[in-house]
């Protein structure tokens, strides 16, 4: 039976919830095309053309938002039992070749037609795939858009339901304007839903059907699950496992792996894993067994149990069998105790040969002890101390940001309070830019994504250490928004940064920066105002003309690529630079990954399937797109050369984020991953570039590999030794998946380094834009360039705008150039030490030697020594400098 995420509760459409949706298990196939645009007008507008005998697929492609779009709208031949009940009841209706009426569904308006056979325009998938690998996409069926399918993880978080629940609750005029309502609204929906499944319970009456019975269980537990009440979501999945035993024996397979996953996840909160991690969800174990057991075991026993009961049935699963040696792992009886038919072999540290050393998370000695749910990270030098602090975010519409000063002495404090961002709603992401010129560096909170719109937050660094929310003075509290993501650039190089927020539920949006503190929308006449489920935007002169372009990711739809015509607007150019193919595209980047001096680009797939992931492991190939990586080819194209370099892997990213752990010169990248479902559990992913030639992957010696779902990710040298740390947001998007932080720090290296601050004069202050190359001669004679453009890098996730320049083994540096946007001027410097970090201010005949102290992440501070850190000595400011 395939395993569907949204099959058991849509949560409840109307206050009361008077009916709780059916499971359908039913047998029944039919063929279909659906339609998914975001507004009803639209969606009267697509009916209407579709009833005067427009083509259902040219209109597919051309509105809709599902991921079948670019294959006419097809979703082929599947089960009823896999649509949402919304549009399972429309189906019902309809004979060979008719359409639906319009149907309201969590993230649109949705349109199926029902397909005859002489309508086919696809050969239809055979039952036997669809039941194998099925993946869920918008509303809740099987896509099959010209691509292969997968199987998904059973969904027990609750988050759905729960979320449905929301949007189905009735709200007051402006009540997704304010942060307060949002919560409460929220809080609202989970009592009425918990009420109204208790009352359920409570009144069965003697007609409620098996099948009846078995779905409100299994909706209470979700409930319960979300909540973090795992004993009562055990009792109600434990009580559908009984009817399922004596009644419906076709649900049993599903139900044991939800039992297990449960009961795991069960395990993990009893033995302190989410809040105090250590190395015990670090996959794999340490050589040698130094592994850190579960001192609560009855949990992890009952997991096993149920996973093994599953396995004899399906011995084959990937899933199941990969999810068994985890818990084995938690009992320190891995690999020896699990059966050798479900055994799956960790990765060996020996079989790279690549490891730069093992990191270790020392958040906790750092002061950093904040759990959170899933959510965005920034490190920056807020204060210009020449100290990195941290601020972090969450998915909790309940919540608040969260500020962390660094206390220069290997330690952080919690100002959140002191600084005035307690009282900030938090929001999915986070970054960073001094849009006012005033060379203090402000924050933009986005909110929204994977939710409903909400409104953007422009935090106003009053250099004081405190901030002022201008959202409103500034023009940018107009529109609502869901989304996570956004990219600061200037356009047109006035020297004033200009803002692209990205969107999943409406048309992105332009804002231009008048210079005056406040901002105008110029979205139409730049024809950047598309609509698509976009999860990144990033910016980056991928053309090297000297005006920065954007990069919009799509996990639904073709990926866009916005070329600047220096004009206020942009041209639309994915096919044509050969990027537009979307594989549910997501974490995205541009950076010159093989230091020839032009932008290469980077865009991950995220495939919510640990299947795919075990596939990718075990080298078994896989069933749906790899994540990419685009060589720019320096004539506006790109080449795809992600088999070349050894990419061509699937993991689940969504956190993303790259920088250089080795000080190689060439820029590594970092995965964090996951999804919702307390089943998925699979490790971030470290990889290092290999000179600009391939990449490898350092997860297991790196001891990186945490196995929760991990967010923003940030690199940047907390402790100023040269190195750069890695810092990780981690958690899920539900109260009972909240998170530690992680702060893996880095073991340090033989190579060398220099960090540049830049400071704009007539180019925005922050640098954004700017350009560094730096030229090194090695001690045979041999010279490099490595080249970095000033931003704060990924796409979920902000790294610091100073750059940091790992320089490998050279004996010195011979050059250091930068370029200026908005001046367009070029500034050089011969003959500069290595290991030291300097500022540049545009149009400067001399750089400036920036003294910074050494530390440990820890209460201990430790002497700057020559090895790490260039000769440097502790100073009393930290902005003092020596003129060179």
């Amino acid at each position: 039976m395939k395993v569907s995420t949204r099959v058991f509760i849509s949560a409840a459409l109307s206050v009361g919830f008077p009916a709780c949706p059916s499971l359908a298990f039913a047998t029944d196939t039919v063929h279909l095309r659906i339609i998914v645009v975001d507004s009803a007008d639209r969606a009267g507008h697509v009916l209407g053309a579709l009833n005067r005998g427009a083509d259902f697929a040219t209109l597919a492609k051309q509105n809709s938002s599902d991921p079948s779009a670019d294959a006419g709208g097809e979703l082929g031949v599947m089960k009823t039992e896999d649509l949402r009940a919304e549009l399972r009841d429309a189906v019902q209706k309809l004979a060979p070749g008719q359409l639906s009426p319009i149907i309201k569904i969590p993230t649109g308006y949705a349109i199926l037609q029902m397909v005859g056979e002489e309508n086919t325009a696809s050969p239809p998938v055979k039952e036997s795939d669809s039941a194998n690998q099925a993946t869920m996409s918008s509303a809740g069926s099987v896509s099959v858009s010209g691509r292969a399918v997968v199987r998904q993880t059973p969904e027990t978080s609750g988050l759905t339901e729960i979320e449905t629940a929301f949007r189905s609750m009735p709200k007051p005029e402006g009540w997704n304007h304010d942060a307060s309502t949002l919560c409460s609204l929220h809080q609202g929906a989970i009592s009425h839903l918990q009420e109204y499944l208790r009352n359920l319970l409570d009144t069965q009456s003697s007609s409620a059907t098996p099948t009846d019975l078995l779905e409100r269980h299994y909706a209470a537990a979700l409930v319960d699950s979300y909540q973090g009440r795992m004993d009562e979501a055990i009792r109600h999945w434990e009580a559908c496992y009984r009817i399922a035993q004596t009644d419906l024996p076709d649900r049993l397979p599903l139900i044991e792996e939800v039992l297990g996953d449960v009961h795991l996840h069960k395990a993990e909160m009893d033995n302190g894993v989410y809040t105090a991690p250590g190395d015990r969800c670090i996959f794999p174990p340490q050589a040698g067994g130094a592994y850190p057991v579960y001192k609560q075991t009855h949990d992890v026993d009952k997991a096993i149990e149920y996973f093994t009961k599953y396995l004899e049935v399906k011995p084959d699963d990937l899933e199941v069998k990969w999810i068994l040696n985890l818990a084995y792992m938690t009992l320190g009886k891995y690999p020896d105790g699990v059966p050798a038919k479900y055994l799956i072999t960790a990765p060996s540290v020996e079989d790279s040969g690549e490891s730069i050393g093992r990191f270790v998370d020392v958040a906790h000695e750092a002061g950093l002890d904040t759990v959170q749910l899933s959510g965005g990270v920034i490190v920056e030098d807020f204060a210009n101390r020449g100290l990195f602090d941290l601020v972090t975010s969450g998915y909790d519409v309940c919540g608040h940001l969260l500020y962390f000063h660094n206390n220069g002495d290997g330690t952080f404090s919690d100002r959140s309070e002191a600084t005035g961002l307690a009282k900030v709603a938090a929001g999915a992401n986070v970054i960073q830019a001094d849009y006012n010129n005033d060379g203090c560096m402000d924050i933009l909170v986005l909110r929204g994504g994977w939710q409903v719109p909400m409104p953007l937050s422009l935090l106003r660094n009053n250099c004081d250490g405190t901030f002022t929310d201008v959202t409103r003075e500034s023009g940018l509290a107009g529109h609502l928004f869901a989304t996570q993501t956004a990219a600061w650039a200037d356009i047109d190089n006035d020297g004033w940064l200009d803002l692209f927020v990205a969107d999943e539920q409406g048309p992105s949006q332009l804002y231009h920066n008048r210079g005056d503190g406040t901002f105008e929308n110029i979205s139409l006449g730049a024809g950047v105002d598309r609509t698509q489920f976009s999860k990144g935007v990033v910016t980056g002169d991928y053309d090297n003309d000297g005006y920065p372009d954007f990069f919009v990711s799509n996990i639904r739809g073709e990926n866009f690529l916005y070329h600047n015509n220096q004009d206020w607007t942009f041209t639309e150019v994915a096919a044509q630079a050969g990027v537009q193919q979307s594989w549910q595209s997501f974490g995205t980047w541009f950076f010159d990954y093989d230091n020839d001096g032009w932008p290469d680009l980077f865009v991950a797939s995220d495939y919510a399937s640990v299947e795919e992931t075990m596939r990718t492991y075990l080298g078994l190939g896989h069933n749906v797109g790899p994540l990419k990586l685009y060589k720019n080819m320096r004539n506006g194209t790109f080449k795809d050369v992600t088999t070349e370099v050894g990419l061509d892997k699937v993991f689940m990213p969504m956190g993303a984020n790259y920088g250089d752990v080795d000080n190689d010169g060439f820029l590594d990248f970092y995965l964090g991953t996951g999804n919702p479902s307390f089943g998925t559990l699979t490790p971030n992913v470290l990889m290092r570039n290999k000179e600009g030639k391939s990449f490898g992957d350092i997860t297991t010696s790196s001891g990186t590999g945490d196995l929760h779902k991990t967010h923003g990710i940030a690199f940047a040298d907390l402790e100023n030794n040269g190195n750069e740390d890695i810092v990780a947001q981690m958690g899920g998007a539900v109260p009972s998946d909240a998170h530690a932080l992680r702060v893996f720090r880095n073991p340090g290296h033989d190579n060398g380094w220099i960090a540049v601050k830049l400071v704009g004069v007539k180019t925005n202050r922050a640098a954004i834009g700017a350009r560094v190359t730096v030229t090194t001669q090695g001690r045979d004679g041999t010279a490099h360039s490595f080249y970095r453009t000033v931003d704060s890098r990924g796409s979920w996730g902000a790294s610091p705008l100073e750059q940091h320049v790992g320089l490998g083994r050279a004996a010195t540096v011979t050059k250091l150039e930068i370029w200026w946007p908005t001046s367009n001027t070029r500034q050089e410097f011969k003959n500069l030490a290595m290991n030291q970090y300097i500022e540049i201010k545009e149009f400067a005949r001399d750089y400036t030697k920036l003294n910074r102290q050494t530390y440990r992440l820890s209460a201990q501070p430790i002497p700057v020594s020559v090895a790490t850190a260039g000769n440097l000595s502790p100073a009393r400011s930290q902005r003092d400098g020596v003129k060179r």
